[in-house]
């Protein structure tokens, strides 16, 4: 489930801003939660009122990143004209967003692995969001999917899920580029049919 990040107060903000710049620049292991707090301008005290932990932190910036992603995806969504269009902004903000700012930080493995390790739920509850607007993507052509054998909640699935692994395999942008151009082409020619 998305957390509301309007509902976070600045002091929030401020940390989970604090705990970008430290974990691409350190790495998630490396970084205190008193390097954290002091990035941060924040006392220890202030952060744990707000985060019990790195874990706590990564997790927020899970639901954070998810968060400014659906909104984005959604303004976009407004003026796609085709489900190619639609899928394109999907994937920009669900997959090569992610992948460029990996790009730029010299831990990004670091975090990555922060990630997996401490949000497998706030990961899975990310996906489930993605695949939930991918779905309602799809809802509109379900008769024509149906005639392909597919219907609009299992294609989600396979798409987000596709979508995701491309980002993690891909050799570098371009490629990652190419994937979900393919993935897309698939997609738009079973609702053509």
């Amino acid at each position: 489930m998305i957390v509301n990040m309007s509902s976070m107060t600045n002091t929030e903000k401020e940390i989970l801003d604090a705990a970008v710049r430290m974990f691409s620049r350190y790495g998630v292991k490396r970084t205190s939660m008193s390097e954290l707090a002091q990035e941060a301008g924040v006392s220890r005290q202030t952060l744990y009122n707000a985060f019990r932990n790195k874990d706590d932190v990564l997790k927020a910036l899970i639901r954070s990143f998810t968060a400014d992603a659906v909104g984005e995806i959604e303004a976009g969504l407004v003026t796609a004209r085709t489900l190619g269009d639609e899928l394109d902004v999907i994937f920009d903000r669900m997959c090569v967003a992610g992948f460029d700012l990996v790009a730029t930080m010299p831990n990004a493995q670091d975090l990555i692995d922060g990630f997996n390790d401490a949000g497998k739920e706030e990961l899975e509850a990310s996906a489930e969001t993605f695949r939930k607007i991918i779905e309602r993507v799809f809802a509109p052509y379900a008769e024509s999917l149906a005639k392909a054998e597919l219907n609009p909640a299992d294609l989600s699935e396979f798409v987000q899920r596709s979508a995701k692994a491309a980002s993690r395999t891909a050799r570098d942008r371009e490629n990652l580029v190419r994937r979900l151009q393919t993935l897309k082409h698939l997609c738009v020619a079973a609702v053509v049919r």
